[in-house]
């Protein structure tokens, strides 16, 4: 008896839990073709609401892909929280330096050192080389020498070969998939196939790595050497005060890395007369934290990291703003409907599903458009910003966090309505005595300020990265650009380079040429061992080396200031001689530079002249004190000044042919001085263009919900509208009545506004040492053209508003 009494009670459950199920099945159908029903009513609002949300959606989604890509640079290595870079603190007069290139020594010192340093690691990046593959010749690219340990380190993917044994031995060479197929036309079988290098090296294929991820900093190499070949060809160099190479560790796992840290500081002091203390930093936080004062990191690219971070939030707050504005706007004109189903025994949790439902319908739906925007967008997006990004579509976070900020929107947009209507009494609202819209302070108005306070944020950050670029850009170079080419000295360049210069100033081609250490754009060397007559012994100084033959200032248009020009036909005694900067003649202190000696090492250089600053680095900051030595030091860039008189298309040909005839084996590559400088901007150009982009699309998601809002309020006050026109109203008055409560919430955005895009800004502009001055007419004019925005985007509901016929609104009246 007990156990059939068991048994009709758990049916009974079990019947009246399905029935439940049922009910809710079919609850939820209703609210959907409810809501269905209900936005098809509004076909333009609710386009407006999608549209809005899924540009807005999208821009952030773009954003953080690219966010993602600068937070995970150089993270993605198996070992990477066991990898560091050596770096040096460098003394000088008046602080501490930091710089990341180091001795080739050093790398070997530290291992030996260390015993919690399992590996190292050196890099020395190379470029140039004449690749020959049976008929095909082409100059690669980028490349590096690398230790044998590389590969164990870092352990980029590898395509084909035997990567453990690919670096150890010097006949060897690692392609990356691209130079293969540019070299082979294939991947397949080519390991163990020769390369010839210059004409002069036999080397073999050894391995194929596929391609490295672009947010690795070894994406911009093509191949790799081993290290013993670097030997091999005798450019080995084992000189403690030449820093030129990129050293890394490897610790053993769980290393205490302070420990590690006080080990190897004052190794370079242990081999050299030196005072640079040496750290680690590790490899994941070297690109994002580069930025120091006084040894001590500031920021960095993490600066910008954070920058449009607070870019993307705005852009989809600005979206949801809206969607909630517009969404909550609708809803009222519903508020007789919610009266009604009350009034018929409607309940709380019906009402609140109802809306609900519809907000999270809209916010599916412009998520799913969003998404297909950033499919559509991404590899423009990607050529824009240099790096190939990827939607994580197969990571299980990306749909974890879709389908939270759709529950987050939808929730927003839709439980505030509810809530809010289902609070007034039915009786009240079917009497039309509704009147929350004619509130003077209301959320929908703080919402419309708060967009707008971010909007003009936007546009006056836009416009001071754009001037403080073109600042920099407008600042002297101090040598002339304009058809001035270099040619790196490749092959039978250096021996033929007499007969070069010859036959191009006796054919006219050029009007000068001189042989520099680097091209006038780049700073290849530097030392701070330099000593003259009356320094401080205590005093270290930095100072970028360039170094040149003949006719240097002729030929590049460098301004002197005092002495000359090197000139070797007249004085044979210029290859010992030097030329420095005005900002080294200023920190050597010298009454009469013309005439002192400046040593660099055991070398002993006469100054000939003096010349005006000019920019081998970065145009953002201070000029270096620099020292251009003359021809007795190394030399393999050739500088060519071409006629004005010649097209630069006919420049080019002739010169071509000159550079065949006596290098024969190379093709003729060259560089435009004036491109390779504004090289110099592109990151900041890139970031400049992102800022302007997205600050666009924060303006036009801004004015896309003030236009919905706007034809909302119109469309509400009709009646009104048709009531002062029948007694003489004019369009213009109604207009303004209609668009001076927006005008008036734009106008305290920008009061809001105004200061922090000041503090914002000025913050970010000292970071430069030449920068621009923010004036007020700069947020004079943000703030005219965010008004002037206003009263365009509201104007046309306001005069369409005006215009209509007052009897067609008050017939059913």
């Amino acid at each position: 008896m007990i156990f059939k009494l068991f048994n009709v009670l758990y049916i009974s459950i079990v019947f009246k839990m399905a029935g439940g199920l049922i009910m809710d099945l079919i609850m939820m159908s209703n609210y959907v073709k409810i809501a269905f029903r209900s936005l098809m009513r509004r076909k333009g609002f609710t386009g407006i609401n999608i549209i809005g949300l899924a540009i807005g959606l999208a821009a952030a989604m773009l954003i953080m892909l690219w966010v993602d890509s600068q937070l995970h640079f150089d993270r993605g290595y198996p070992k990477t929280d066991r990898l560091h870079i050596i770096g040096s603190i460098g003394k000088t007069n008046d602080e501490r330096s930091v710089y990341f290139v180091s001795p080739e020594p050093l790398a070997a010192a530290v291992k030996a050192a260390v015993p919690e340093v399992k590996q190292t690691c050196r890099l020395n990046k190379t470029r140039g080389f004449l690749f020959t593959v049976n008929e095909k010749k082409m100059i690669a690219g980028s490349g590096a020498f690398v230790d044998s340990t590389f590969m164990d380190m870092f352990q980029l993917p590898v395509l084909a070969g035997n990567i453990e044994k690919a670096l150890n031995d010097p006949s060897n060479i690692v392609l990356t998939k691209d130079l293969a197929l540019s070299l082979f036309g294939s991947t397949d079988n080519i390991i163990g196939r020769d390369i010839q290098i210059d004409s002069i090296e036999l080397v073999q294929v050894a391995a194929i790595l596929d391609e490295i991820p672009s947010n690795s900093r070894f994406a911009e190499f093509q191949y790799f050497f081993p290290w013993v070949f670097l030997e091999k060809m005798g450019f080995a160099d084992n000189n403690w005060y030449n820093s030129s190479v990129y050293s890394f560790v490897e610790l053993f796992p769980n290393t205490n890395t302070t420990a590690v840290q006080q080990k190897l500081q004052h190794i370079s002091k242990a081999h050299a007369d030196v005072k640079n203390d040496n750290f680690l930093k590790p490899i994941g936080e070297s690109y994002l934290y580069n930025n120091y004062k006084n040894a001590v990191v500031v920021g960095g690219r993490i600066d910008m990291v954070r920058i449009f971070i607070c870019i993307a939030v705005f852009i989809l707050l600005i979206a949801c703003i809206n969607f909630v504005n517009l969404s909550t706007a609708q809803s009222e004109k519903r508020a007789k409907e919610v009266g009604v189903r009350k009034v018929v025994g409607a309940q709380r949790r019906s009402l609140i599903g109802q809306f609900l439902t519809e907000s999270i319908a809209l916010a599916l739906v412009s998520t799913i458009i969003a998404i297909l925007i950033v499919i559509l967008l991404l590899p423009e997006f990607s050529d824009l910003i240099g790096r190939k990004l990827t939607l994580p579509i197969d990571q299980a976070y990306f749909f974890i966090s879709i389908l939270a900020f759709i529950l987050l929107t939808g929730l927003l947009a839709g439980s505030y309505p509810a809530f809010f209507l289902f609070s007034f009494h039915p009786v009240r609202v079917l009497k039309g005595r509704f009147v929350y819209l004619r509130q003077k302070i209301n959320p929908r108005k703080v919402l419309v300020v708060t967009q707008f306070v971010i909007a003009v944020v936007m546009i006056i950050s836009t416009l001071v990265i754009r001037k403080q670029i073109q600042h920099a850009q407008q600042r002297d170079v101090g040598f002339e650009k304009e058809n001035l080419v270099y040619v790196a000295e490749v092959g039978t360049i250096a021996q033929n380079i007499a007969l070069i210069r010859q036959a191009l100033l006796d054919q006219r081609i050029a009007t000068a040429v001189t042989r520099t250490m680097s091209p006038m754009t780049e700073r290849w060397s530097g030392w701070s061992g330099a000593s003259w007559e009356g320094k401080d012994p205590n005093s270290i100084i930095p100072f970028n080396r360039q170094s040149a033959d003949d006719r240097l200032i002729e030929t590049t248009g460098l301004t002197l200031l005092k002495g000359r020009d090197f000139d070797l036909k007249r004085f044979p005694t210029d290859s010992m001689a030097a030329i420095i900067n005005e900002t080294a003649a200023k920190v050597m202190k010298l009454d009469q530079p013309i005439g002192s000696y400046i040593m660099d090492g055991d070398e002993k250089f006469i100054i000939i002249g003096v010349v005006k600053d000019f920019i081998q680095e970065s145009p953002f900051n201070p000029v270096t004190p620099t020292v251009i030595e003359g021809a007795a030091a190394p030399l393999g860039v050739v500088h060519i000044k071409f006629n004005p008189e010649l097209t630069t298309a006919d420049a080019l040909n002739r010169t071509e042919k000159i550079f065949k005839e006596y290098n024969p084996n190379y093709p003729f590559e060259y560089h435009f001085l004036d491109t390779e400088y504004a090289r110099k901007f592109q990151e900041i150009q890139r970031t400049g263009k992102l800022a302007s982009i997205f600050a666009a699309l924060t303006i036009f998601v801004s004015c896309l919900g003030l236009f919905g809002l706007a034809a909302y309020m119109a469309e509400s006050r009709t009646k009104e509208i048709s009531i002062r026109k029948i007694h003489g109203a004019s369009i213009f008055s109604v207009a303004r009545m209609l668009s001076s409560e927006f005008v008036l919430l734009v106008s305290v955005a920008c009061l809001i506004a105004f200061p922090i895009a000041y503090w914002a800004m000025d913050s970010y502009i000292q970071e430069y040492a030449y920068r621009i001055n923010m004036s007020w007419e700069l947020f004079a004019a943000t703030g005219i053209l965010a008004i002037g925005i206003t009263i365009l985007t509201v104007g046309y509901q306001s005069i369409r508003a005006s215009l209509a016929n007052p009897v067609d609104c008050l017939r059913d009246d």
